[in-house]
């Protein structure tokens, strides 16, 4: 399976995904994964031994829910994909330095990436599987874990809306300057991925390129459960 899923993501049409990353800020990703490989990782999560730590939402009033960071080493999966889908993305992570003024810092592998985390102290794996069940739902929040951060961040969605769990929409939120705040909302289908920016993105003004914040969460599931991977490029402090 890791070596067809590299594949998948080299063949995805990375020009239209960069195109849409620079004018709108996220770009939604085909059904990189199949019903078996969602069941595959949606079973990882009654193995503790996979993971570093679990968090319960409400204790620290992020929400309603649970999520589980994967401990080193990641499954093969998961790894695969943060290998595969790092590189196309350090491309515009760079160019978007470049529109806000500052050269390009990103490498092009995502192993020379976390030697820059771990040279900060960033030395805990970040990928993460969340899990809500009806009445959940994430606040809107950002996930920085340190002076080294990636500007992208993906989620696939490992049930399926309608079938498995209704409502949990993903929610992304743009604040403007001197403007209202935009929000977006993103149905996402089993195996499908939604890249997004983990903190900010240019956009093209009337003077040049400015800088908007964004944060992301998810509104409250209805019925079922709904269970989502994601994958986070740097590691945390």
């Amino acid at each position: 399976m890791p070596e067809n899923l590299l594949l998948s993501v080299e063949n995805l049409d990375w020009n239209f995904i960069q195109q849409m990353l620079d004018e709108n800020g996220y770009a939604k990703l085909p059904s990189l994964l199949q019903k078996s490989e969602c069941r595959e990782l949606i079973d990882t999560y009654a193995e503790e031994s996979l993971f570093r730590t679990t968090i319960d939402m409400s204790r620290y009033r992020f929400g309603i829910g649970e999520y589980k960071y994967y401990n080193a080493p990641l499954p093969s999966s998961l790894k695969k994909l943060r290998e595969g889908l790092y590189p196309e993305l350090a491309i515009t992570a760079n160019r978007w330095l470049k529109q806000l003024g500052h050269d390009a810092s990103y490498p092009a592998t995502l192993e020379e990436f976390l030697e820059q985390c771990h040279q900060e102290g960033q030395n805990r794996p970040t990928p993460l599987i969340l899990k809500y069940e009806a009445g959940g739902y994430n606040c809107l929040h950002q996930d920085l874990y340190g002076k080294v951060f990636f500007p992208f961040q993906v989620v696939f969605a490992l049930n399926q809306k309608e079938e498995d769990y209704t409502g949990g929409e993903f929610l992304l939120v743009e604040q403007r300057p001197r403007a209202q705040s935009r929000g977006h909302v993103i149905t996402l289908n089993q195996g499908e991925g939604f890249i997004f920016p983990t903190n900010h993105r240019p956009v093209l003004g009337t003077r040049g390129y400015y800088r908007t914040t964004l944060r992301h969460g998810v509104s409250t599931v209805t019925t079922g459960t709904r269970h989502s991977l994601g994958i986070i490029f740097h590691d945390a402090k």
